[in-house]
């Protein structure tokens, strides 16, 4: 009988059990609409911290003349108000609802601790962030957003280049993969792609999530691909191969160069929007504030967030096209498309792999899973000889 792809995507599919695949769908649609909520708790916490004052008061004591440190101090003191604002949200949405899924084990001590510590982390590079762009609004005047856009691509590519050496160290411990028979078989594969044998790494996690997962980091020098124990617990030899192949893949398509300049043209264009409807969202918040000042900013960052949210299905669309080259270049090198498919079942458990043509294209940044399994088996349709090595 002839080998039927469908058939067989739809028996890895199956496999979860109907109770996984109900648990599956409503963890994913649930966090679907937390996203709109987001948007929510998000407005009302600008239009709080706008009639509290309290950043009007700060710019007025700060004064005119001392616009770098102004723009610093009211922005650090923006997102500082707003994630104390929105810490129960951030603890249902993070911990709570993520641990009543079983999608992680993180006690709560720890989450705070490592939520303390990435809003230390988003309000300092923010804050810095907009010293420059409250810079390029004195400079440039009405056409800031502009060469905002290209700040915001230059900020993300330092940030991507100093997170896997600075900042990921401070949230998870990465090690070399332990010797043995797996480190074997991922040097061997580096090797094949040009990549140094010290840019493969592991990492613990099971820390903050349950989730089988692995990712590629950094740009340039910094640049590495890390797995997460979960994988190496939960996997076989062949799936870890697989799944390293993905990654690999996404290291050497340039994948995160790429992934920089589409966020540096969304953000000229989200710019754009902001200066352009400002003045309309500044009154619905309560504020006479222009633009240009500093005090405005809790309105502006709002637009851009809002704005972001509005062009997710374009940057997920881009996502989507990348993991599904990645997961071709994993079929190529290494030809194991039983052993992609069991490992992308496994992810199934937190993002549900049967979502409608239009959910999946508006909130999907992976192919679903259905969708990469039956490409994986009409490889395997192709190819239906074992890897040679």
């Amino acid at each position: 009988m002839a080998f039927d792809p469908k058939a067989a995507t739809a028996r890895y599919i199956d496999s979860l059990g109907a109770a996984n695949l109900d648990k599956a769908h409503d963890y994913t649609v649930g966090g679907h609409w937390l996203l709109l909520w987001g948007i929510v708790v998000s407005a009302i916490v600008t239009w709080v911290i706008v009639r509290w004052g309290i950043l009007d008061r700060l710019d007025r004591r700060i004064g005119e003349r001392r616009r770098n440190l102004r723009a610093f101090l009211v922005s650090g003191a923006f997102i500082l108000l707003s994630t104390v604002i929105t810490l129960p949200w951030t603890i249902y949405e993070s911990w709570w609802r993520e641990k009543s899924y079983g999608r992680s084990s993180q006690p709560l001590a720890d989450f705070l601790g490592q939520a303390a510590l990435a809003a230390a982390i988003s309000t300092l590079l923010t804050a810095v962030f907009m010293i420059g762009v409250y810079w390029l609004m004195r400079r440039t005047g009405k056409r800031w957003w502009l060469w905002s856009g290209g700040l915001a691509g230059i900020a993300l590519a330092a940030v991507m280049l100093l997170a896997p050496i600075l900042i990921e160290p401070m949230f998870n411990k990465y090690e070399p993969v332990p010797p043995g028979q797996v480190r074997d078989a991922l040097v061997s594969m580096a090797g094949r792609a040009g990549i140094p044998p010290n840019k493969i790494y592991m990492y613990n996690g099971s820390r903050q999530s349950n989730n089988f997962t692995a990712n590629v980091s950094g740009i340039g020098s910094s640049a590495r691909v890390a797995i997460s124990d979960v994988a190496f617990k939960n996997a076989s030899l062949d799936e870890v191969r697989a799944v390293t192949g993905h990654e690999i893949g996404h290291y050497v398509l340039k994948h995160i160069w790429y992934a920089v300049a589409l966020f540096a043209i969304l953000a000229l264009f989200l710019f754009w929007l902001a200066d352009r409807l400002f003045p309309r969202f500044a009154r619905a918040f309560g504020t006479d504030a222009g633009v240009a000042e500093p005090r405005a900013v809790p309105v502006l960052l709002f637009l851009v967030s809002l704005f972001a949210i509005l062009a997710s299905p374009i940057i997920n669309t881009f996502s989507r096209m990348q993991e599904a080259q990645a997961d071709l270049y994993s079929l190529r090198t290494e030809n194991r498309p039983d052993a992609l498919s069991s490992a992308l079942v496994k992810t199934a458990e937190y993002r549900y792999p049967r979502p409608d043509p239009v959910e999946e294209a508006v909130f999907y940044d992976h192919p679903s899973v259905e969708r990469r399994v039956h490409t994986a088996m009409e490889w395997k349709a192709i190819h239906p000889d074992p890897p040679a090595r």
